[in-house]
């Protein structure tokens, strides 16, 4: 992480106010503190952060550059960020951060190989055979290339609910929606991405050049 030595070095202890059911405690956390029990926190975070990253982007340099991102700003807040669950404060940063603005410029999609999660047969086919390793990522490709279709707004519901597999409570509390929308957008993503997923690598990379240039809102 860039800075932090540099942080660590400048900066005074600081005294950070935790709560308890009776009473409010002042506990002084030093920035050696600070900064070792966020590099922990990051150890453990990188990979579930960068996996969403790639799911919302499409492709795993901007997925590199959205997980900085989201672990830079969550340290700047780590005060506040560790009082609660601070992977669940990352994921909502990293949810807000300006997720298509590089990938306008660039129109391939590079397929990361532990991209999305096996499929629920184990990877195996419907005659219960295993199916090849290259039909999965073929399957991993498209799932992703089809998400990146999706609103950004619609998209980030879909990744969170049922690919990240948070609960539609988790989900609304971290996008700061109410949950209703977070069901119908779910809902409605779902279907979309079922109906892209059934035009066609070909078809839906056109559905994709229509939707750039009509010059919808992101």
């Amino acid at each position: 992480m860039t800075s932090l030595s540099a942080a660590s070095a400048a900066a005074a202890p600081r005294a950070v106010r935790e709560f308890d059911d009776d009473a409010v405690v002042d506990v002084v956390l030093t920035h050696a503190d600070r900064n070792a029990e966020f590099m922990a926190f990051m150890q453990a975070a990188h990979e579930p952060l960068h996996r969403m990253a790639y799911l919302l982007s499409g492709d795993p340099h901007r997925a590199d550059e959205l997980t900085q991102q989201a672990l830079e700003r969550t340290y700047r807040s780590w005060s506040r960020a560790r009082r609660g669950d601070p992977l669940a404060y990352a994921r909502q940063v990293l949810a807000n951060l300006r997720i298509d603005a590089w990938r306008r410029t660039r129109r391939e999609v590079l397929t990361g190989p532990d991209a999305l999660p096996d499929p629920p047969d184990g990877g195996q086919g419907a005659s219960g055979g295993r199916r090849p390793a290259t039909t999965a990522v073929d399957d991993r490709d498209a799932v992703v290339r089809a998400l990146l279709l999706l609103p950004v707004k619609q998209r980030r519901i879909v990744v969170m609910r049922h690919l990240l597999d948070l609960s539609e409570a988790e989900v609304a509390t971290e996008l700061g929606v109410p949950v209703g929308t977070v069901k119908s957008s779910a809902s409605r993503g779902l279907a979309h991405l079922r109906a892209i997923l059934e035009l066609g690598p070909r078809r839906g990379a056109e559905h994709d050049g229509a939707r750039s240039t009509s010059g919808e809102a992101r």
